[in-house]
């Protein structure tokens, strides 16, 4: 197996799906560094070149959900062009994938980044501590298949006590990922971070505009590779990645920065399985009815923990606000189905119609 593959995740899976692939010996695998529009920044781990996907590539994935993303492994023709530019001619089965519903509020299916081994969330200890959103990334990170890691940043702004009272929020909330915590000024944290990424690994910063996760990267590589911005004072953060980029740290740990993320819709998750409701989805199995929606059948469990101080109310209104969220985008991904297939109809009904009068022409 190539090494410099190998560097960069490359397993004895995708080998197989490559092998499997028609004229697989006139196509070699890379990984995707950068998308930018339609050219794509590709790496096969000697050095970066551009491609653009293929024509009869589009033509058979005409959704852009299926079109490559960062961390993608793809097949790609090279040498048909002066340019040296590549045509991407397939995308190889992802093993993890994280995702979420398009900011225009239309359904439509954003991806991140894909074949991603550990999705780290990143969170301020000043301004931007929110336990409701860490649990929407919770469920998100682990429905795609990635495992999930939590770290606060910036602790040099809050008190010890602060800092204490946060971490207890988070595991209250029964969060078994890891909870990390650092402070770049102070450095408290940095090396013992650095020194879990490992080689050949590959880690997806998501969080917010301002928490910090390019200027950690900066300090991960040595190097100021992303741009940074020093956040305003009220604590908002400025955007400064402005695309997604795959890079490889010393070590061999490979790191994808993402442009800051407030919302972060749902797109038919499981919420059960985001980790952070177990105590919930632990007490309604001795609910009354088996379909209960926890919101005032008699005989919920759920509630009569939320009664008892056994589960915070924020916890419990989060969970049912999410699984609202998720069934509304399942009943508008139904909806536009529906409506595909009825205009799918009318297409296919003009078509006879006018090829009928055609022939009596």
């Amino acid at each position: 197996m190539n090494t410099e593959w190998q560097k960069l995740g490359w397993s004895a899976a995708l080998a197989a799906q490559w092998a499997r692939w028609p004229d697989a010996s006139a196509l070699a695998p890379a990984r995707v560094v950068a998308v930018d529009r339609d050219r794509l920044v590709l790496t096969d781990g000697s050095a970066p070149f551009s491609a653009r996907l293929s024509g009869s590539f589009v033509f058979h994935q005409p959704d852009p959900a299926q079109w490559p993303c960062v961390g993608d492994w793809v097949l790609v023709a090279r040498g048909g062009r002066d340019d040296g530019e590549g045509l991407i001619q397939a995308v190889l089965e992802r093993r993890t994938v994280l995702r979420r519903r398009g900011v225009g509020g239309m359904g439509e299916v954003q991806l991140i980044a894909a074949n991603v081994d550990t999705v780290v969330i990143v969170q301020s200890c000043h301004f931007d501590f929110n336990p409701n959103r860490l649990e929407r990334y919770l469920v998100m990170v682990r429905d795609g298949g990635a495992q999930p890691w939590v770290l606060l940043t910036k602790t040099d702004l809050v008190t010890p006590e602060e800092l204490a009272a946060q971490l207890a929020q988070i595991h209250a909330m029964g969060v078994d990922a890891p909870v990390m915590t650092l402070s770049q000024l102070s450095q408290d944290g940095v090396e013992a971070f650095r020194a879990s990424l490992l080689s050949g690994q590959t880690y997806c910063f998501v969080g917010s505009s301002g928490v910090g996760k390019s200027t950690l990267i900066n300090a991960l590589l040595g190097r100021s590779a992303q741009l940074t911005a020093v956040v305003s004072h009220t604590g908002e953060g400025r955007h400064t990645t402005v695309r997604r980029e795959l890079v490889a740290l010393d070590n061999g740990a490979l790191v994808i920065d993402n442009p800051g993320m407030r919302a972060f819709g749902l797109i038919d998750a499981d919420v059960e399985a985001g980790g952070s409701f177990s105590d919930i989805t632990r007490r309604a199995a001795d609910c009354r009815y088996a379909d209960c929606s926890h919101s005032g059948e008699p005989g919920c469990a759920v509630r009569a923990a939320v009664q008892a101080g056994e589960i915070e109310p924020g916890h419990l209104a989060n969970y049912l606000k999410l699984r609202e969220e998720n069934a509304f985008y399942e009943l508008s991904s139904a909806g536009r189905r529906q409506k595909d297939k009825a205009f799918g109809k009318y297409v296919k009904s003009a078509k006879k119609s006018f090829s009928r009068a055609h022939d009596d022409d």
